[in-house]
């Protein structure tokens, strides 16, 4: 079999077998075959499609590139969430500790902030002392002992999906469904969970911006892990404005953590709900939604998420007493007030330049291995469907590079439409799969 054949094969359109996907996985993997080679079967699949059989025979192989975790150490159901990437979406920090607390076990395998979206990784190290890089004893530790643990890809979990990934970043496929796909589905299915929650991105601030390709998506991943064997619910959700009322790295975390103290007003309150009590379905603890979504907001308004999340912050090194001093957190030197332009409703929030803004401030990173500045951050005042008036506040920005400020501040008021008429909204959950 030579690679080259492979190549020619995908450009004419035609169906790989799954032996055809396996010698290109693991020839690559294994580095007897070059970026160069691999680069042209990626833009060939990405411009000429890949089939169903193809897209499994991909994950699997991706998938046992390495080590697949097991922990029948666990006597709990197994369950983790994941998210196609967005802005302000810090879900992961609430719905963990709450799973937790109701009794499913949250195997968590995080990833970082690229381009306009977040990462969950950065927003945990704005808490002092958090490592997120255990190794995977500790990682086994932590969740026999908190319920939960957070930490990023390690060298064993799907080492295919890593060196893949940063080709497609340099190759312009990263935003095709097959790839997105087996990504995801490789590292999450390699973290030994029973069941996965999906929430997947439409609009202006996600990958897929189209409702249709969101759809495809979330069907393909759901198919995918139900042929593994698992339970997989896919919830499709709104990013046409940032979730929940703060972007950045530490005003998140404190946003998540107020959270979990039981201010459960909001549409990030509200995903977090859900998305929670879909985890208690999937694994089993419950089988009515509306039973579960009581049963989560009871696990924060007694305070039982709150521990949970303050066991599993201590046992990755971290300070508890975040949770209680926000102060704590990591801190901009510089804050001021963005207004509004003019008068009338905010009809149109240009989501992902809003990730774009905290991200050329100093909070985000351009590639993987540049370095963030945790503190720079964005509370949002005005919502799809506010009123405000001009000179009303849009937004108050946390930063430290003031010779930055008029150029973001000048961006984040375009990023508003402020027309006379009120829009009408769109439901945050748009489809259940």
């Amino acid at each position: 079999m030579r690679t080259q054949d492979l190549i020619e094969k995908k450009r004419d359109c035609k169906e790989l077998t799954p032996d055809e996907i396996a010698f290109l996985i693991r020839g690559y993997t294994r580095d007897e075959i070059p970026d160069y080679q691999m680069a042209a079967w990626l833009m060939a699949s990405f411009l000429n499609g890949m089939s169903e059989t193809e897209t499994q025979a991909l994950v699997e192989e991706m998938l046992y590139s390495g080590i697949v975790l097991t922990h029948e150490h666990i006597p709990l159901p197994k369950v983790d969430k994941h998210s196609t990437g967005g802005v302000g979406d810090k879900t992961s920090l609430v719905i963990g500790p709450v799973a937790a607390a109701c009794g499913v076990a949250v195997p968590m395998i995080s990833g970082r902030a690229l381009a306009h979206t977040g990462g969950t990784l950065d927003k945990l190290e704005a808490i002092p002392g958090f490592r997120t890089n255990l190794s995977l004893d500790e990682f086994k530790d932590v969740l026999a002992r908190c319920g939960l643990a957070l930490i990023g890809q390690t060298r064993e979990i799907a080492p295919a999906d890593r060196k893949l990934y940063a080709l497609r970043d340099l190759t312009a496929t990263v935003p095709f469904r097959p790839f997105m796909c087996a990504s995801i589905m490789s590292k999450k299915l390699a973290e030994g969970i029973d069941g996965l929650v999906l929430d997947v991105k439409t609009g202006n601030g996600a990958f897929m911006r189209e409702f249709e390709d969101s759809r495809k998506l979330a069907e393909m991943m759901t198919s995918v892990g139900r042929a593994m064997g698992k339970r997989v619910v896919a919830l499709i959700t709104d990013m046409n404005q940032p979730l929940g009322r703060w972007v950045g790295n530490a005003v998140e975390t404190f946003e998540a953590i107020e959270t979990l103290h039981g201010d459960l007003e909001g549409d990030f309150a509200e995903l977090c709900l859900d998305l929670a009590a879909q985890m208690l379905i999937v694994g089993g603890i419950e089988t009515d939604l509306n039973a579960a979504r009581h049963t989560v907001r009871h696990a924060i308004t007694s305070g039982h998420a709150l521990e949970r999340f303050r066991a599993c912050i201590e046992a990755q090194g971290g300070n508890p007493h975040v949770l209680d001093d926000p102060k704590l957190l990591s801190q901009a030197s510089k804050q001021r007030v963005i207004t509004a332009p003019r008068s009338g409703f905010v009809t149109g929030v240009e989501t992902d330049e809003i990730g774009r803004i905290v991200m050329d401030w100093g909070g985000g990173r351009r590639r993987l291995e540049d370095k963030i500045d945790h503190s720079v951050g964005l509370r949002l005042f005005a919502k799809l469907g506010d009123q405000v008036d001009a000179g009303d506040p849009l937004a108050m920005a946390y930063y430290n590079d003031e010779s930055k400020f008029e150029e973001m501040d000048a961006r984040l008021r375009a990023a508003y439409r402020i027309e006379e008429s009120a829009p009408k909204l769109e439901p945050l959950i748009k489809a259940v799969i």
